[in-house]
């Protein structure tokens, strides 16, 4: 009877010590301050967005994520639930964007303001209000390089047109065109010093001959400059159908800008963290060589310590304590 006494006592005991511990862990967790619940919705993927993720505004950090679900109201967007503390800046013209944690690939939600408003947000009937979640770098940067690809095939196609066996005929034909008039001009040319040393020569004075040949050397003169002239027009043709795809590829954000800032944004930033990253790595890897290295010379250590052991009975060295009997 004594011993039941005793149990249930335990048991009693036991109980009231787990409530009590209950009650407790309740008590510090309670949360006191005062939040308003605003709303997300997105058709961008949120990796690395996680429930009791920080909640900054302009660094500074004000709530958390509390739950995050498909939106009923839009299919296919993502619905991302947060709490911020009441007296928390947000007005009309806040908006939010995602913000990643170095390179673990953890994000947390960051606000902002473009500070055209001081109104707070409208209220929305069925659900809280509503902030607009904005593409982060990552999401405007893989814009960008779709943006930038579609752009860039563009150009290849149009060079590619440009460079094709039609115009590339037409201006070897244009190109063959010139030499010829400019041959023409050359011949016109000598025949002219040849007709003018004739006839004012010292044995020449048959100026309506004269007159005759300088006569057919203007229309020869002529017909080069028409197929002068029709070259040159080949040629402007030709450059015209060059100019559009040259200016797309070296004008002011065009392909070769958008190419030079995203390649400044992964030297500048995405490269210097990996590297860092590589470092910690590296430093582990050897700290951990240098442990290995250790246990292999001196398995004891792990459980005498790294200090020398002391030898044993049989053993080199071996002294047997003060007031014991050797065997």
């Amino acid at each position: 009877m004594e011993n039941k006494s005793h149990a249930l006592a335990a048991g009693v005991f036991v109980l009231v010590v787990a409530a009590l511990l209950v009650g407790l862990g309740m008590w510090l967790m309670r949360d006191v301050t005062s939040t308003d619940v605003y709303e997300m919705t997105t058709s961008d993927a949120v990796s690395g967005l996680q429930p009791q993720a920080a909640v900054r505004f302009k660094g500074v950090a004000i709530g958390k994520v509390t739950d995050i679900s498909f939106d009923p109201e839009v299919r296919g967007n993502v619905l991302v639930r947060i709490a911020i503390n009441h007296d928390s800046p947000v007005t009309k013209s806040t908006f939010a964007t995602l913000a990643y944690q170095g390179v673990t690939g953890l994000s947390f939600v960051q606000l902002d303001d473009t500070g055209q408003s001081s109104e707070p947000p409208p209220s929305r009937e069925g659900g809280p209000p509503r902030i607009p979640l904005k593409p982060g770098l990552l999401g405007q940067l893989q814009d960008s390089a779709a943006m930038l690809v579609e752009k860039f095939d563009q150009t290849v196609e149009r060079v590619n047109q440009v460079l094709g066996p039609e115009n590339q005929a037409a201006l070897t034909a244009a190109l063959n065109e010139v030499g010829a008039a400019a041959k023409s001009i050359n011949q016109l040319a000598a025949n002219t010093d040849k007709t003018i040393e004739a006839q004012f020569g010292r044995g020449g004075s048959n100026i309506p001959g004269l007159v005759k040949q300088a006569t057919g050397s203007l229309k020869t003169m002529q017909e080069a400059a028409v197929k002068t002239g029709e070259a040159m027009g080949s040629l402007s043709a030709v450059a015209a159908d060059i100019k559009p795809g040259v200016d797309t590829l070296v004008a002011p954000g065009g392909v070769l800008d958008r190419l030079s800032e995203s390649a400044s944004t992964v030297s500048g930033t995405t490269l210097p963290r990996i590297q860092g990253l590589t470092e910690d790595v590296s430093r582990t890897i050897r700290r951990l060589d240098r442990v290995a290295n250790s246990l292999n010379d001196n398995p004891q250590s792990l459980l005498y310590g790294n200090g020398t052991v002391p030898p044993g009975p049989g053993e080199p060295g071996f002294a047997a304590p003060a007031g014991s009997s050797q065997p």
